[in-house]
């Protein structure tokens, strides 16, 4: 079997250092989500709302020991499913991929191209 150097190569996993100050940590990311919410669209009252809740997830998960963005993404994605986004632009996938951008850049990690 000849190797390809152009086949596609699986993306490794993102861990992020063990929590140290999991209010803090949460107090940012509440900040940073609201912030980009409201810049991506226009601020709303749900933003904040929006926030809180996949803030309450993500530091719950960080406490339990979760350091994967990957498996972090996916309790956002899954526990936002029961949020009511009637009143917003967004949806639990758009929050979710928010909170991993902001995380990738918070680690100095390219998005585009995981370097």
């Amino acid at each position: 079997m000849v190797s390809d150097s152009h086949s596609p190569q699986p993306i490794r996993p993102v861990t992020l250092p063990p929590v140290e100050d999991p209010t803090q940590e949460g107090k940012w990311l509440k900040d940073s989500l609201h912030r980009w919410l409201d810049e991506e669209f226009i601020p709303e009252e749900i933003n904040g709302e929006i926030a809180e809740r996949a803030t309450r997830v993500y530091v719950r998960q960080r406490i339990e020991g979760e350091n994967d963005v990957g498996s972090l993404v996916l309790a956002i994605v899954t526990e936002m499913q029961s949020f009511d986004f009637s009143q917003s632009f967004y949806g639990e996938f758009a929050i979710a991929n928010a909170v991993s951008d902001l995380l990738l850049d918070s680690l100095g990690i390219d998005r585009c191209c995981g370097a």
